[in-house]
């Protein structure tokens, strides 16, 4: 987990609550502005339809009036009495050019066409038919006729001779205007906004841009806003409009529709540098208040500062740090306490410092005067038996080897007190084989009477060479066999070496099926004058193994234990020939491994 200081946990506050303020002001002021943005559109939308129909209606009107006028011409009558479709097509040409439209069309009573003029090429007289005979039975004033890409919007009259009321039908006249790219960019111009005109699913006319058409011409035909005051949303390209309809036809099939789109992305142009000055007001203040806070926190967490730095080295034992609690505040008050308590902690630490010591001593006076004292009585019994002289050489020889016994025992007790005075530079390392000096150890625990018949056996894989001090790793291996004979049954018990090559040394695991190591001191089992049912054990043979080992930088310990056996796990590093600074000829203390018979 991360640690963070106050100061840190100050600037980040006021960087999340400025952030956060900052945000959430962007946020509400674009909502709201995003708002009244898109009412303003929807009303523009509506003022732009109402001010199109308006228009169309003019326009209609005056349309409707020329149709009325031109019908009631005599020439046009006249002409029509002729009944020559070729007459009538060239003759009409004036009465065409007197009317102003862009699409003239005569047929005569049966509904034929007679005569066509257009403004534009492509509408055929077929078309012109087609769409006649369809106006004929519609009963709207206003009909919408479309063919070749060409819309217009057409006005139908009959031409009677003389008065319509005595009915004399001579043909029927229909006058339009098309609906082209300059009545669409008018109509753009006087909605202000852009528009397309369908009829039916085809767009017809747009002011649109072309990709802008092209993606709108794959849509669905459009159906937002019929009826309604809403505009309606429509994505073209990466552009975002709102548009409105308008239905041209009633509900006369096929429809003419009027789409009014107005861009919501340009309406909404300057909200995009409100939003960036905004931004540009929340950074300066963040920034400000930032220094500001780091300001006022320096001024604040500097005590405290201080404080953490004495706790801190009060951990690695300075007792004597300098604080200031000169100050008049909560803090100072914390520091003048943390200095008593530091005092007291001090004086506590030396009390118990100096019990702990006097204990140790304690502790190794008993033990080392009980060892002493159960040797020296052994030599002193033994010696008395010497002074009597009927004594035969054999039981002599006896009486010898006790005495020696019981002096070697003393001899191992003082060594093992006098190792843990000698420093690591004590070690006098020479290069050989770790298998020899396992040898070495496995047989001189072996020569022990009371461990004859137990087996042990030693196991080597791979490489177990380097410089070491042979001597003081045979003594930490044989207290460990040692250990794990006398845990063992003298009938069927077995002890086991194994050496391991590691990359950087070698694993020792000196395994035993013995009883296993006592709950109670298994947390204890490496320090000094610890041991559980031994009669002579003195409780430094584990502590003089670890202190050897460590010596040699590597390691002790317990791998597992239970009441099927013990398995002590040591790892030794080792210093290759070829890298160790000494002279890399043969040295006189190399030993040559010796593999002892196993049983």
């Amino acid at each position: 987990m991360v640690k963070l200081r106050l100061r840190t946990k100050f600037l980040l506050s006021m960087l999340l609550v400025s952030a956060g303020l900052t945000s959430t002001t962007l946020l509400l002021v674009r909502r709201s502005v995003q708002h009244q943005v898109k009412n303003e559109i929807s009303a523009d939308l509506q003022n732009s339809v109402s001010t199109f129909q308006n228009f169309q209606r003019a326009r209609e009107l005056t349309l409707s009036h020329s149709a009325d006028l031109l019908a009631d011409l005599p020439n046009l009558r006249a002409l029509m009495t002729t009944q020559d479709e070729a007459t009538i097509q060239d003759a009409s040409t004036a009465l065409w050019q007197l009317a102003g439209s862009d699409l003239f069309v005569l047929a005569d009573r049966s509904g034929a066409v007679v005569a066509l003029h257009a403004a534009s090429s492509g509408f055929t007289r077929q078309m012109a038919q087609q769409s006649l005979k369809a106006s004929i039975n519609s009963q709207a004033q206003s009909r919408w006729w479309f063919g070749a890409e060409h819309l217009y919007q057409v006005f139908l009259k009959p031409v009677y001779f003389g008065p319509a009321s005595e009915n004399h039908l001579l043909g029927f006249l229909v006058i339009g205007y098309e609906i082209d790219d300059s009545v669409a960019n008018q109509v753009s111009r006087i909605a202000a906004s852009q528009v397309a005109f369908y009829f039916g699913p085809t767009i017809v006319r747009s002011t649109l841009p072309p990709l802008h058409q092209a993606e709108l011409a794959q849509q669905s035909p459009p159906h937002f806003g019929s009826g309604s005051r809403s505009a309606e949303e429509i994505d073209l390209g990466d552009e975002h409009f709102l548009g409105a309809l308008l239905e041209l036809t009633g509900d006369n099939s096929p429809s003419v529709r009027l789409v009014v789109l107005k861009s919501y992305d340009q309406a909404t142009a300057f909200l995009d540098k409100l939003n960036r000055l905004l931004l540009a007001l929340g950074l300066a203040a963040v920034l400000g208040g930032s220094a500001l806070v780091f300001l006022i926190s320096h001024t604040f967490t500097r005590p405290l500062g201080n404080l953490v730095a004495g706790v801190r080295a009060l951990e690695i034992g300075d007792f004597h740090y300098a604080l200031d609690p000169q100050r008049g505040d909560e803090v100072a008050e914390v520091t003048g306490a943390f200095n008593r308590m530091r005092t007291s902690l001090l004086k506590t630490q030396q009390e118990l410092l100096e019990a702990e010591r006097l204990a140790t001593i304690g502790r190794m006076a008993s033990s080392v005067s009980h060892d002493l004292r159960h040797s020296l009585a052994a030599i002193v019994a033994n010696a008395e038996f010497l002074c009597e002289s009927k004594l035969s050489a054999m039981e002599r020889e006896e009486l010898y080897q006790e005495v020696r016994t019981a002096v070697n025992q003393m001899t191992d007790l003082i060594d093992s007190l006098l190792e843990f005075s000698r420093t690591r530079e004590s070690l006098r390392p020479a290069y050989g084989s770790v298998r020899a000096s396992v040898d070495r150890a496995a047989q001189a625990v072996k020569a022990h009477p009371e461990f004859h018949e137990i087996r042990m056996v030693v196991r080597e894989n791979g490489a177990t060479a380097g410089w070491f001090d042979a001597r003081k790793l045979e003594r930490a291996i044989s207290n460990l066999l040692l250990n794990a004979c006398e845990a063992v049954s003298q009938s069927d018990g077995w002890v086991e070496i194994e050496l391991n090559q590691l990359p950087s040394g070698v694993e020792i695991l000196v395994s035993d099926n013995g009883r296993g190591v006592p709950h109670s001191i298994q947390k204890t089992l490496f320090e000094p004058f610890v041991s559980c049912g031994k009669e002579n054990g003195t409780g430094l043979g584990l502590t003089v193994v670890q202190k050897i080992i460590q010596d040699h930088g590597g390691d002790v310990g317990v791998e597992r234990t239970s009441d099927q056996g013990t398995v002590f796990k040591v790892s030794l590093p080792l210093v290759p020939l070829a890298d160790h600074p000494h002279d890399h000829t043969t040295d006189a203390n190399i030993s040559t491994p010796v593999r002892p018979t196993q049983r």
